[in-house]
């Protein structure tokens, strides 16, 4: 056998086999967390879970269930909106100008930028000039978030998009901004849809930022967005940390560990479809 082939065929082998240990090593540990969540959250989990309030002597976690989904739902709608619109300015009208530039460096430190930084901007410019937390200031913490990633992911997917479509559109006579909306937009749908679906998963379980926004409260809180708001990571910070002492808090914990793991997965199976129906 050649000894160039011979030692080509060998590295490839070493390599082979630390990929496959290193996978393995990953995955290990994610089923040792799914395990656990699921050995302890499921005994756990009862109808009172979902529709009590959080009360010392246990409840439920129903408020802070629908205090969550009211501000990530909410976070979702305004970056999904503002990113949209930076991201098609980036990929279509910006170009490779110093503003367009300057606007893609921004958005890449957003998107490396610890959450818990974020949380400490928006403390500074939403709560401390109201002089109290609430759940508009928990909203605006959470767009921050999502903008970059959805940014990101529409100038991304509207690159890809073949000139040729939009040369066809430009000489049927279409103008720029109906060729953007029926050509552009139906070619990358897929793709923004899946950096929708990732960025709405990264902020359903952020702790830090709502710790200085938005807070936490053991009341209903439907719509008044004014003040406090409940909401699922701060009572599992809460139960696991001040108030570990009392074993119903720990075991309510668990159950809402289990309930957001379960959403974060769930999104993120969305978001895998979603890219695989964009390959097609």
């Amino acid at each position: 056998m050649n000894p160039v082939y011979r030692r080509r065929r060998m590295a490839n082998r070493i390599i082979m086999m630390a990929s496959l240990l290193a996978s393995a090593f990953g995955v290990i540990w994610l089923f040792l967390i799914l395990l656990t969540l699921v050995t302890k959250g499921v005994p756990a989990l009862s109808l009172d879970v979902f529709t009590e309030r959080t009360r010392m002597s246990g409840g439920g976690l129903g408020n802070a269930i629908l205090g969550s989904l009211i501000m990530t739902a909410l976070a979702t709608v305004g970056g999904t909106i503002i990113g949209i619109a930076a991201g098609t300015w980036l990929a279509e009208y910006g170009g490779r100008s110093r503003l367009a530039n300057l606007i893609r460096f921004i958005n890449d430190v957003l998107l490396s930028a610890p959450s818990i930084i974020i949380g400490l901007y928006i403390y500074a410019v939403v709560v401390l000039p109201m002089g109290h937390f609430s759940g508009w200031a928990g909203v605006a913490a959470l767009m921050v978030i999502i903008i970059p990633v959805v940014i990101r992911s529409t100038e991304d997917m509207l690159l890809l998009v073949p000139n040729s479509l939009r040369e066809a559109a430009a000489a049927l006579g279409a103008h720029r901004w109906l060729i953007v909306l029926r050509v552009c937009y139906s070619g990358a749908r897929a793709g923004i849809t899946t950096g929708v679906l990732l960025g709405c998963a990264r902020i359903s379980g952020e702790t830090a930022p709502l710790l200085f926004t938005a807070l936490n409260t053991n009341q209903w809180n439907f719509f008044n967005m004014g003040s406090e708001m409940p909401n699922l990571p701060m009572v599992l910070y809460q139960n696991m940390t001040i108030n570990s002492f009392i074993p119903a808090q720990v075991a309510l914990a668990w159950a809402g560990a289990l309930i957001l793991t379960a959403a974060v997965l769930i999104l993120n199976i969305l978001a895998r479809v979603s890219a695989a129906r964009s390959q097609k």
